[in-house]
C-alpha cells in the first residue's frame, strides 16, 4: 500500500509515527521548504505543495492506493481538488480519508450530535468545510471510490495541550454557564485513521472522546497535576479574547462518537481528558 497526505501536520504525522509499518510507501506534503525537510526525517517522501504539487509530486499522487487529506479549505474552494481533483480521480485510490469538523455542525444548543445531524455551521471556516466534505463526496461517488469523511474534534497532545499552556502562562479559566467543548487526542485520531483505512471504510465518523466538558476542568486538572496554581476565573462575557477564540464559545454541542466504536470497532486509547492528562504527565507533554 502507498499512502500520500496532502497537509502532513500535527494529526497527520501522528498517523505515520505510528502506523508507518503498515504501507510501503509514504509521501507527504508540507507548504515551506524546511517542513519538507523535517518530514524527510520521520521517513517521509516530502513534496512542497502551495497550490500544486512538482512532477515528482504528481506522480507519487498517480501512486498512490491511498490518499489522505488534511488541507483546509478557504473561500475559493478545496486546494486539493481545485489543482489534482482530476489526477485523483484518474488514478482511482482505493481509499480517500478527508479530516473535515465538528464545526460543520453547528450550534445545538448542549444537544447529543450524531453523524446524521443536520448541519448548520456558522462560521465562515465551517461553511467552507461542508462545502469542500460535499465536494469529495461527489469526487468519490464518480470513481467509486470508497471516502471516509472524519469530523474532528479539538485537538490535543504531546506539545499542544493544557500543561503546555500552563508553562507558557497562556492557559486561560474563562467560565461560561452551559458551555462545554469536545476533545480528541491526536494518537486516538491515529488510531481512528489506521483502522478506517485498513477497512477502506466508507461514510462519514464523529472522532471525540466520550466526555464533552467545560474548558476550565481541564485546566484545573492540569494545573493540579503540575503542582500549580490555576489561571483566575475569568466570566466570558468580560474576558480578553480575540474573535475567533470567542466565537468557539457561540456553539455548545456534544458529539457522540459511538458510530467510530460500533462500526470499527476502536476501542479509545482516551475516553476522557482525565486518561489523557494522566498519561501525557507521566510519560510525555512536551
Amino acid at each position: 500500500m502507498r499512502l500520500f497526505i496532502f497537509g502532513c501536520g500535527f494529526s497527520a504525522k501522528a498517523f505515520v509515527q505510528e502506523y508507518s509499518d503498515r504501507f510501503d510507501h509514504i509521501s507527504g506534503t508540507s507548504r515551506s521548504l524546511e517542513k519538507c525537510e523535517a518530514l524527510r526525517e520521520l521517513g517521509i517522501d516530502a513534496h512542497q505543495f502551495n497550490g500544486a504539487l512538482d512532477a515528482a509530486g504528481e506522480a507519487a499522487l498517480h501512486d498512490a492506493t491511498h490518499v489522505l487529506i488534511s488541507i483546509a479549505p478557504d473561500e475559493t474552494g478545496d486546494p486539493v481538488l481545485k489543482a489534482h481533483g482530476a489526477l485523483i480521480a484518474a488514478s482511482k485510490p482505493e481509499w480517500i480519508g478527508y479530516l473535515s469538523t465538528v464545526g460543520v455542525y453547528g450550534d445545538h444548543q448542549g444537544a447529543w450530535v450524531y453523524e446524521d445531524t443536520p448541519c448548520y455551521p456558522v462560521s465562515e471556516r465551517s461553511h467552507q468545510r461542508l462545502i469542500a466534505e460535499q465536494a469529495w463526496q461527489r469526487l468519490a461517488k464518480s470513481i467509486d471510490a470508497p471516502l471516509a469523511i472524519l469530523r474532528l474534534s479539538g485537538i490535543y497532545g504531546p506539545g499542544r495541550n493544557a500543561f503546555v499552556n500552563l508553562e507558557r502562562g497562556t492557559a486561560k479559566r474563562i467560565i461560561k454557564k452551559g458551555q462545554v467543548f469536545n476533545r480528541i487526542h491526536c494518537e486516538d485520531i491515529a488510531g481512528v485513521l489506521a483502522a478506517a483505512s485498513a477497512k477502506r471504510y466508507a461514510g462519514v465518523l464523529n472522532v471525540s472522546d466520550h466526555e464533552p466538558a467545560p474548558p476550565q476542568d481541564v485546566v484545573e486538572l492540569a494545573s493540579q497535576m503540575m503542582g500549580v496554581e490555576p489561571p483566575p476565573a475569568v466570566d466570558f462575557e468580560s474576558a480578553d479574547m480575540s474573535p475567533m477564540a470567542r466565537s468557539f464559545y457561540g456553539e455548545v454541542k456534544r458529539i457522540n462518537s459511538e458510530k467510530v466504536r460500533r462500526e470499527l470497532q476502536y476501542s479509545f486509547r482516551y475516553p476522557t481528558y482525565r486518561e489523557a492528562l494522566a498519561h501525557m504527565w507521566a510519560h510525555g507533554w512536551k
